[in-house]
């Protein structure tokens, strides 16, 4: 079983690192490891740091994040406390940019960790790169048909992923948020009825 303190090491060890694998550590300012409890039954996996985790060195915390933790309030669930946030690459792209397929292969090996520590018994999958990175057998889809589905994957045997919209579109695309209401509640339910 997991204890804090394995999960701690792993993230400091990272954290502290100066990983070189890709050339987003050029522009970075830090290793944004994660955000939440690491003993938490959900995971939730977005696409990249921001300016304000880069700054940080916490996952989630801009509008994006902000507007993430008040989703998942809304259906009762505490983002610090109920999930452990993570990202497909660790350091921010620049400009924001959806990172590039070598720079989420340079930091797999990371987030195979994490999942691996964490165990957690559903992930959530924040858009497209994240759903990509989890799924390479995804090459061309709509989030419009993928958003909302819960997805089983051969390598992760136990564990459910449920695909949503990134927040970070909701911000863009307000036409979005009653999908993304009914996916969460949709969430709360499975995790009810998973006890």
């Amino acid at each position: 079983m997991l204890s804090r303190a394995d999960y701690a090491g792993f993230a400091g060890e990272l954290a502290g690192s100066g990983c070189r694998r890709c050339p987003l550590s050029d522009s970075r300012t830090r290793i944004v490891v994660d955000r939440g409890n690491p003993e938490a039954k959900v995971m939730v996996i977005g696409e990249g740091p921001g300016e304000n985790e880069d700054i940080q060195g916490k996952a989630f915390v801009g509008r994006a994040g902000k507007l993430f933790d008040t989703i998942m309030a809304s259906v009762g669930l505490d983002s610090n406390r109920d999930m452990l946030i993570a990202n497909v690459v660790k350091c921010r792209p620049p400009g924001n940019r959806a990172p590039l397929d070598e720079e989420v292969e340079a930091c797999s090996p990371f987030l195979r960790r994490q999942i691996e520590l964490v165990r957690p018994r559903v992930i959530i999958l924040l858009g497209a790169t994240a759903l990509k990175r989890m799924d390479p057998s995804k090459k061309s889809f709509s989030m419009e048909e993928e958003a909302g589905r819960f997805i089983s994957l051969p390598a992760y045997p136990g564990i459910d992923f449920l695909v949503l919209y990134h927040p970070a579109a909701l911000l863009y695309n307000s036409r979005l948020k009653p999908a993304m209401w009914s996916h969460v509640k949709e969430l709360r339910k499975f995790l009810d009825a998973a006890g």
